[in-house]
């Protein structure tokens, strides 16, 4: 114990594995600023060690264990006294002794689901920590570091539009339009706005995202609007038909997911405020509420990748050798496919052929052309070389399929009563002919 400065006491830190390659996020405090934290996912491992050094080397401390918890707890502001733990895990780390020397201990929570994303907002604030303690007879010693938590989600591609047609009647009539009701936090809102009754004099009209966090439940519910962001998107009166475009990038913006009753605590939620002003100040407004999501930023592997070997492997052309120009010699020399490359994705996105000249595309027109090209250059080279006696044998051996016939003639007995013919074998070639005349 230390009484007045007197007394063994210790410093505790805490260690996380991979802690130079994981990622960090920027998560708010209390007071406003922002700090960097490491960045977990639902269902990671936290591990990591617990480091206790001893202040007066030498000396022992006393203790009646030490350990370490992971607390995920939901903090209202409001009730300060009272914080609602929804995780709350234990590893003991030492049981009750005395610390001679310096100790390091590991801690590993395997597998652990983390349900809700870091939060801190006007009245309320969702956070994770690692609390190690030092449990002694009057004070103990604690040391507590938090965790950045984010929940990622996934929504089709093909999400609903958002159509509504407001207004007032017999003085006002607009039509507005979004192209989805669920966006990512680096999405972009994109819509329009038409005017089908204008009948009142607009000064300008802006768009607003408003974040609205609703706290508690029952009689003491809290709800607080923050304006995220404003924009101006017509200054004048518009017409009858007009129509005025939206477009609203969210990356630029401080923004969380949707949170809908989370823990039964809290609730955030986004809404699209349209504001429109009269000459007269008058503020005519519509809210829609869309839904915030974090996208993994993992990143994908190219699409052309795992259909390389289908854009590399010609069998028709690998068995004869080719010549290759500069450009395609210095692609072969680096293994790199003669193709471009988004010819290759075109490629995999058609449904593919199993004959080569049902392939479309630029890059097998350009092959075909080199080959067709190398044909007519073998053909005139051996033209060159050869003599005309050569070609003159070469031309009988295309006509020796009649020659093949002969077993028809040598099968008719009348052809052997002609002694003359039989006993010239010189005329055998004279005979084929009249026999090819005479049938």
């Amino acid at each position: 114990m230390s009484f007045f400065g007197f007394g063994q006491t210790a410093d505790i830190e805490i260690h996380f594995d991979d802690a130079d390659k994981r990622k960090v996020a920027e998560v708010k405090t209390d007071d406003g600023k922002k700090e960097k934290l490491l960045l977990y996912y639902d269902g990671e491992t936290v591990s990591g060690r617990v480091n206790v050094t001893l202040r007066k080397p030498g000396s022992k401390l006393e203790h009646q264990g030490i350990k370490v918890e992971l607390i995920g707890q939901i903090e209202l502001f409001y009730d300060r006294g009272n914080h609602h733990e929804f995780i709350s895990l234990v590893k003991e780390l030492a049981r009750p002794g005395d610390l001679l020397q310096h100790t390091s201990y590991p801690f590993e929570f395997a597998n652990v689901e983390k349900p809700y994303e870091v939060y801190t907002g006007a009245n309320v604030r969702l956070r994770y920590f690692l609390r190690a303690t030092i449990i002694r007879r009057l004070t103990d010693i604690v040391k507590e570091v938090d965790i950045a938590v984010h929940t990622l989600c996934s929504y089709p591609d093909v999400l609903n539009s958002i159509k509504m047609e407001v207004g007032i009647e017999d003085c006002l009539h607009i039509e507005f339009e979004y192209n989805k009701s669920k966006y990512h936090l680096k999405d972009v809102i994109v819509g329009k706005i038409y005017f089908l009754l204008v009948r009142i004099k607009i000064r300008h009209m802006e768009i607003s995202i408003i974040k609205r966090e609703t706290t508690g439940s029952g009689p003491n519910t809290f709800t607080e609007n923050e304006t995220v962001a404003k924009y101006e998107i017509m200054d004048g009166a518009p017409v009858r038909g007009e129509s005025i475009p939206i477009r609203v990038f969210l990356a630029g913006y401080d923004l969380t997911p949707t949170m809908r009753d989370i823990n039964n605590k809290f609730s955030v939620r986004y809404y699209l405020n349209l504001v429109l002003m009269d000459t007269e100040d008058r503020r005519y407004f519509k809210q829609q509420e869309v839904t915030l999501w974090r996208k993994s930023d993992k990143s994908r592997l190219p699409l052309h990748n795992p259909h390389l070997p289908q854009t590399l492997s010609h069998p028709a052309h690998s068995s004869t050798p080719r010549q290759l120009s500069a450009s395609s010699e210095d692609n072969s020399a680096r293994g790199v496919s003669p193709l471009h490359p988004e010819n290759s994705i075109q490629r995999s996105i058609s449904p593919s052929t199993n004959e080569d000249e049902k392939r479309n595309g630029p890059s097998e027109m350009e092959q075909e052309k080199p080959d067709i090209i190398t044909n007519k250059l073998s053909n005139t080279h051996i033209h060159n070389e050869v003599d005309d006696a050569t070609e003159q044998s070469v031309e009988p051996s295309e006509d020796k399929p009649p020659i093949a016939e002969k077993p028809v003639l040598v099968e008719k007995p009348p052809v052997s009563e002609k002694p003359q013919i039989a006993e010239k074998p010189i005329l055998n070639r004279p005979e084929t002919v009249e026999a090819n005349s005479s049938q």
